[in-house]
């Protein structure tokens, strides 16, 4: 026997009938807002910490419900700019097919281009190097003209979740010592830049 319980017409709800006190992790979004690309170089701290634990929720949800493997999805991926702006995009579309208000066929499209944005995952994992069970840094090819890259070392994964965390805490004190500095050079009277 199946657990599924049809949703009830919309139409016929009262406001007594809505539930706004979610149980399940999903379905309390930590963004309370319309679905809307992510620009991560333009995110304030306090941004970038929730959109940081949303996608993280996310992708963990991804990887469990579709088992895929870290050459797909690996434990540190939130390091590579290249798999952020990826899952990132992909999550957005998830979040626009599956959208009460789209039309029927749109979580097939999403399946059909998550079929292409595994692909790309791949490839980026393969290039960037990270593993299951250590990661490095992306190799950047040197340009003529430009100083050396600095050498790319592994550094072994111990407890990803602990070290994400690490990550998204030092990733939102950066962008907050930058809105700091912006706002400490602003002209009190003005508001210009001094």
């Amino acid at each position: 026997m199946s657990d599924y319980v049809p949703e009830p017409d919309p139409h016929d709800l009262t406001d007594d009938d809505i539930d706004t006190d979610y149980d399940s992790d999903y379905d309390d979004p930590l963004i309370a807002e319309p679905p809307h690309p992510i620009n991560w170089n333009l995110l304030t701290a306090d941004e970038a910490e929730t959109e940081w634990l949303e996608l993280n929720r996310w992708v963990d949800w991804l990887r469990h419900t579709y088992g895929l493997p870290a050459s797909v999805i690996p434990p540190a991926w939130h390091k590579h700019p290249e798999l952020v702006w990826e899952l990132s995009a992909l999550h957005l579309h998830w979040l626009c097919a599956y959208d009460p208000q789209q039309n029927g066929s749109a979580p097939l499209g999403w399946h059909r281009d998550f079929a292409d944005a595994r692909q790309r995952l791949r490839d980026w994992v393969a290039a960037c190097g990270t593993r299951l069970d250590r990661d490095r840094p992306t190799r950047q090819t040197t340009w003529p003209g430009e100083e050396p890259a600095a050498p790319v070392e592994d550094t072994p994964i111990l407890d990803r979740d602990a070290e994400f965390v690490d990550f998204l805490m030092a990733d939102v004190d950066r962008r907050r010592e930058a809105e700091e500095a912006f706002y400490a050079n602003l002209h009190p009277n003005t508001g210009e830049v001094s």
